[in-house]
Parts: C-alpha cells; sequence; structure tokens
C-alpha cells in the first residue's frame, strides 16, 4: 500500500520531502508533480524499480526515460553538452523543455536511446521537484504518468492513488496538475531542431 503525502506546492514541508527521498533511496516508485505533469519516478541506479515503472506503465525496451536534474551542473555530469546547448537551456530553464542529449558513461545503458546513445533531461519549475532533487542530489529517472490505453497524464492526485496505491510505494499530492506536454528539443552534433513543441515556447528558435 502506497504511501500519500499532501504536499503545499508554494512553501513544501521539508519533513514529507526528506521521507519522500528516503523512500526512492530505498529502491521505491513515487509519482510526484513537475510543471507539466504528474510523473512516476524512481532512483538512477534501481533496475529493479525501473522495471516496476515498466510494467505499470507496459512500457518496451525502446521507451525513452528522461533524467529530471535540478541544475546544470548535474546535467554536465550526465550528457555531453555543447556551448550552445548549454547557453541554450540556461535560458530556457527551469521549465517545461525536455532536451535531448549525447550521454556520458555516467548514465546506465538500460536508460540510453538503443542508437544514438542519447538521454533526455529535464530541469522542472516547480517547487516539490527541485526539493526532491535538492535533497537526493541526484537526477531521478522519470516517465510521465499516463496509464496504458490513455493519451493524457492523469491530472488529479486522488484519482492516481485510486488506481496505484497497490503498485507504487508514495503519491504525493500537490493538488491538481493539468497535463501540458513539454517541447522537446534535440541538441547534437553541433545542431539544435524542436523536435515537439509543447506548452512552452522556444522562442529564440523560432
Amino acid at each position: 500500500m502506497a504511501q500519500y503525502f499532501e504536499i503545499h506546492t508554494e512553501n513544501p514541508q521539508k519533513r514529507l520531502i526528506h521521507q519522500a527521498v528516503e523512500i526512492i533511496r530505498r529502491g521505491g516508485v513515487i509519482i510526484y508533480p513537475t510543471d507539466s505533469s504528474y510523473a512516476i519516478a524512481c532512483h538512477l541506479d534501481d533496475k529493479q524499480a525501473l522495471d516496476r515503472i515498466k510494467t505499470i506503465r507496459r512500457l518496451d525496451d525502446k521507451h525513452d526515460f528522461t533524467l529530471v536534474c535540478k541544475d546544470l551542473i548535474q546535467v554536465s555530469n550526465f550528457t555531453k553538452i555543447g556551448n550552445d546547448a548549454f547557453r541554450l537551456i540556461k535560458s530556457l530553464t527551469p521549465g517545461a523543455f525536455t532536451f535531448i542529449l549525447d550521454a556520458t558513461k555516467e548514465v546506465p545503458r538500460r536508460l540510453m536511446h538503443k542508437k544514438k546513445k542519447t538521454i533526455g533531461i529535464r530541469i522542472p519549475d516547480n517547487n516539490i521537484a527541485q526539493l526532491l532533487l535538492d535533497e537526493l542530489d541526484e537526477p531521478l529517472v522519470t516517465a510521465t504518468m499516463i496509464l496504458p490505453g490513455e493519451e493524457q497524464a492523469i491530472e488529479d492526485p486522488y484519482e492516481i492513488r485510486q488506481q496505484l496505491e497497490r503498485q507504487v510505494d508514495l503519491v504525493i499530492d500537490a493538488g491538481i496538475v493539468e497535463f501540458q506536454p513539454t517541447t522537446i528539443i534535440a541538441c547534437q552534433n553541433d545542431q539544435i531542431e524542436i523536435v515537439r513543441q509543447g506548452v512552452a515556447r522556444a522562442t529564440m528558435l523560432e
């Protein structure tokens, strides 16, 4: 049975943030809010927890997971980031953007794109997510909380709890979080390209 934490979005309770991070470190699977949707996540090095996420969302090995990072320093540890990409990400984050970058050896192979050896990264504009990342001091392996057969993420944490409380270890309730797909930008081989236009506008590339 999952634990259920109601955490204030503007002034998150540090006690609950600490408890949530301990659940992640012990191999737990959590559902938490970002600036674009609720997401399901686990520790970077925990293959068993990742397999649980794949089962819950019925994902195959081709699914591209995202590393949610706290800042650009963390991003640079896990990706090969050029000067142009660095400046772009710095100007657009935190925000609802996903950046596709070449992965470094710090990224487990099971998380990389099989052929391109890339990884998606995010720096979300959400207080709860940022505090989780600050205390964990590592990226969270994350997927949008879209259930099998659905096209959009669940927006109501009460509904998430009803459907998944026996499959995950923690649900963080931050109220309704509207599903707004991120804008995806590929930054590879000195080229920058908008792959998908989402809720966030990359005006400097238009």
